[in-house]
């Protein structure tokens, strides 16, 4: 019972993207498309993270001081998870236009290669920093 639930939201996601792929190739616009996928992606995070909170909540022990404590480890896990996954998405974007634009200054100019990289790699430090805040808040919480 427990993966037919891990299915529903899978199914949902995979379907909106057949429906949106096939509105695409009908004459829909992308942009709108684009809203329509990104909407369901939203509902479907709001679903799977609060459902399984509510559902804790509801059959919480008495003893505040163990459900405190889960709730916090758990939304700690959460903030691991969306630190690395930011950083991460946001360093590969930074990398991704500083690496095109080194690319056309080094074949310009190869003296430029030095300065080129440096802008690269701070693109990758914000995905370095994103990991030490998802180290430092499992290690705080535990």
């Amino acid at each position: 019972m427990q993966y037919f639930l891990i299915l529903i939201p899978v199914i949902y996601l995979v379907s909106s993207i057949i429906i949106s792929i096939r509105a695409v190739y009908s004459g829909a616009k992308r942009q709108k498309t684009l809203a329509i996928q990104m909407i369901s992606f939203f509902a479907v995070c709001v679903l799977t993270l609060g459902v399984p909170l509510i559902a804790h909540a509801a059959s919480a022990t008495p003893d505040v001081a163990t459900t405190a404590a889960s709730g916090l480890t758990s939304m700690a896990y959460i903030g691991a998870a969306l630190a690395t996954g930011l950083a991460g998405i946001g360093g590969g974007i930074a990398v991704g236009s500083a690496s095109s634009a080194a690319i056309g200054a080094v074949s310009e100019d190869p003296k430029a290669f030095g300065k080129s990289l440096i802008f690269v790699a701070l693109g990758e430090g914000i995905a370095l920093y994103g990991l030490l805040v998802a180290i430092l808040i499992l290690f705080v919480v535990h």
